[in-house]
């Protein structure tokens, strides 16, 4: 292939473009667009374009500025919308059915089921304390209310939560919600 001086060249076996200089006989001597100049064989090269100077570059000098200033402008971030039903959603659910909370209830007394599902209750109650989130559903279902009664009591060993009856849309009448205040006086 025939090449001269201003010719753009890619180079075979490798990602490198440049601008032809200088031709002395099989050598050739290109300009890469990083600024460097390098000598290669003719047969290593292929013709990309057939310009002179430097407007044969990828990008020209007043397009570089513009991506430029571009970048540099400030742009809002944009603020993720939530909505007010989903904002007073509670952050933590707690299900206290027997059958979440163990494999098998085979041998298992009605004391011991309960007694499992208060230490769960109380284990997440002081969880969230800990970890300062300020609303938890207990969804303990309806039966004979005998859980129900037991959680009460046991919120009403804390002096920094308020209980009441969860969303009954959601929940039915078989759960209870808890916020915790965070700032105990």
């Amino acid at each position: 292939m025939k090449f001269k001086k201003g010719d753009t060249v890619s180079v075979l076996d490798e990602d490198i473009t440049g601008v032809i200089l200088k031709i002395e006989g099989m050598s050739v001597s290109v300009e890469t667009t990083d600024g460097f100049i390098l000598e290669f064989d003719a047969h290593e090269l292929i013709k990309i374009k057939s310009d002179t100077g430097l407007e044969s570059q990828l990008f020209l000098d007043n397009s570089i500025n513009r991506v430029i200033s571009e970048k540099e402008e400030f742009k809002p971030k944009k603020s993720v919308r939530v909505k007010p039903k989903e904002r007073f959603e509670p952050m933590m659910e707690v299900d206290l059915h027997i059958h979440n909370l163990t494999k098998s209830n085979k041998g298992m007394g009605n004391y011991e089921m309960l007694s499992l599902q208060l230490d769960t209750a109380k284990h997440k109650l002081e969880y969230a304390m800990k970890n300062r989130i300020q609303k938890i559903v207990f969804i303990h279902g309806v039966g004979e209310g005998v859980l129900r009664m037991e959680l009460e009591y046991l919120f009403n060993r804390y002096d920094n939560l308020k209980y009441y009856d969860a969303n009954y849309q959601k929940y039915g009448v078989g759960a209870t919600e808890v916020y915790i205040y965070q700032n105990p006086k």
